[in-house]
């Protein structure tokens, strides 16, 4: 099974992922014997209970340095020193000092949502391939309502995949009213891309949260957070109801990979040019937090 590789936006050129447990995604969704654990465990999630219950544990802060200086984490961004924090979950859903995810652009430009790789399209309903080629998203069941998939099918959609070594607050793309987040979903399968080149269909099983955003300028943005094999909590932490800004906390994921998507109405967004070229190759494009994912269509 290959490697993950992407494109970074700041250096220009193509990357690998360094992906956590590498070997063991590879047997777990490459085998036999791996895909008959994913059915046991993973799937009716007692390995992301197990696993979220001994990443609480003060215990876990003992193997953060390491896995900071594995994976090549900027620690000079946390709020939070090396020693300070209270155990792994606690580092990885670490906050930032204030500035070091600066915002891209005025109100009219909306920023990607978290600091993942990205992939997008300009209409929902005319997707060529997700991953590989033939997936196409299923709507519907995607955002749980036939209704919502009608007002979204020709509208542009963005897909933002974390994995474990970026960091994991998630964030309003525009600014806007929330209303209250509907959850969805069940299981916890990966979302990594050695699971979704096989069965996009994690993505409208996985446990989810559905948010609406009303903005004078941008109409009603859909935002989905999607859960995945680790994550047993996505924690919403914004006021229902309350204007948010768009770079706001929205709210984080625990530990694991992850998934943010965003969703807009037809003739709202023009998407950024580096994000629909890379993904018409079938790359994801690494961008930050609060970097340009697109501006408001004229």
């Amino acid at each position: 099974m290959e490697g993950i590789r992407y494109y970074n936006r700041y250096t220009g050129r193509e990357e690998r992922e360094q992906v956590p447990g590498e070997k063991y995604m590879q047997w777990i969704y490459g085998t036999a014997s791996g895909k008959a654990a994913l059915h046991v465990l993973i799937k009716r999630g007692v390995f992301s209970r197990l696993l979220g219950w001994l990443k609480n544990r003060p215990s876990s802060a003992r193997s953060i340095p390491s896995f900071v200086e594995e994976y090549g984490i900027n620690m000079e961004d946390s709020l939070k020193g090396m020693g300070e924090f209270r155990h792994f979950n606690d580092f990885f859903y670490r906050r930032l000092k204030p500035g070091a995810r600066p915002l891209a652009g005025g109100e009219d430009t909306a920023v990607f949502p978290a600091d993942a790789r990205h992939m997008g399209w300009e209409r929902a309903d005319r997707i060529k391939n997700v991953f590989v080629k033939g997936q196409r998203f299923d709507l519907p069941s995607l955002l749980g309502s036939d209704t919502l998939a009608e007002r979204y099918a020709a509208g542009a959609v963005v897909l933002s995949r974390l994995c474990p070594t970026d960091y994991h607050r998630f964030h309003f793309p525009v600014s806007g009213v929330p209303g209250p987040w509907t959850k969805l979903g069940g299981p916890l399968a990966s979302v990594s891309p050695y699971c979704l080149r096989g069965r996009l269909a994690w993505l409208w099983t996985n446990k989810r949260n559905l948010t609406l955003i009303r903005s004078e300028l941008w109409g009603e943005v859909a935002m989905l957070e999607v859960g995945a094999t680790g994550v047993g909590l996505i924690e919403e932490t914004y006021v229902p109801g309350v204007f948010s800004a768009r770079g706001a906390e929205k709210g984080y994921f625990a530990f694991g990979g992850s998934t943010v998507m965003c969703f807009f109405e037809p003739g709202k967004v023009s998407l950024a040019s580096d994000l629909l070229e890379k993904t018409e190759e079938g790359l994801e494009l690494f961008a930050r937090q609060g970097d340009m994912m697109g501006t408001a269509a004229t």
